[in-house]
């Protein structure tokens, strides 16, 4: 008798969401609130699945505190640059006992790239948009290697260039959530309040958005938020925010 014929192994290379299934969500989730968005996909579909990344700035306590009411064991990832303001470091490390998170992941830029692109560590003076594919985009893709989604913190009001800011978006193949796109300034400071959030030692000091330490300077009255960070650069964004259109194909 002839045997059957064998079953070829097959691996699945398909992005773990698409373009549609973000809009989708952003139909389900259509008038519900970023507390109660979270619980329902923390608790459900996305549970094991997703990790929340934060850059421990001005207004990351919110997200973080939302994330943690729901599920502290919810990978918190953090991209230390080595460029980083002590004040922030420390921020992270209080905070995260605060909200008694069990799992905070720190990933660093390679040292063997740094070696090869950034051996004196001036790039940012030069390179912005280098050093920060360097030390913060390399990182974060390998820090998201074992989720489908990520949850990030922007908000539509902190620039010109996020004001259209989805809720629901793809990222490389992965899902990325914005919960808080549509929370104003005010917002945020009431949410702050209610739950005697600790604040980032700088904010008071004039720095409403905080990044490196050598391309974030204070903001003047008037300003944009972000108008401090790449001051003196056509830059805005460091390079992990670009977004898919659809019919892209995830740039892996």
């Amino acid at each position: 008798m002839a045997e059957p014929a064998r079953i070829l192994d097959q691996i699945d290379v398909r992005p773990a969401f698409t373009v549609a299934d973000a809009a989708a969500l952003e139909a389900r989730f259509a008038g519900v609130d970023a507390p109660e968005m979270l619980c329902a996909l923390l608790g459900g579909e996305l549970r094991g699945r997703v990790a929340a990344v934060s850059s421990f700035g001005a207004e990351s306590a919110v997200l973080l505190h939302m994330v943690a009411a729901v599920d502290t064991d919810v990978p918190v990832v953090f991209t230390n640059t080595q460029k980083m303001f002590g004040e922030t470091l420390a921020y992270r490390d209080e905070l995260s006992e605060r909200l008694g998170f069990t799992d905070l992941r720190v990933y660093r830029p390679d040292p063997r790239l740094l070696r090869l692109k950034d051996e004196k560590g001036l790039r940012w003076s030069y390179d912005p948009d280098g050093c920060c594919d360097l030390r913060k985009v390399e990182p974060l893709r390998r820090a998201l290697v074992p989720f489908d989604a990520w949850i990030s913190g922007r908000k539509g009001f902190q620039a010109k260039t996020r004001a259209a800011l989805p809720r629901f978006e793809i990222d490389e193949g992965r899902l990325k959530i914005n919960p808080l796109a549509d929370w104003g300034k005010e917002r945020l400071d009431a949410y702050f309040a209610d739950y005697d959030l600790p604040r980032h030692p700088l904010e008071a000091a004039g720095y409403p958005s905080i990044g490196c330490l050598p391309c974030t300077s204070k903001v003047q009255p008037g300003e944009d938020p972000r108008a401090g960070r790449w001051r003196g650069w056509d830059k805005v964004e460091c390079g992990i925010h670009v977004p898919e259109k659809p019919g892209e194909e995830p740039a892996f």
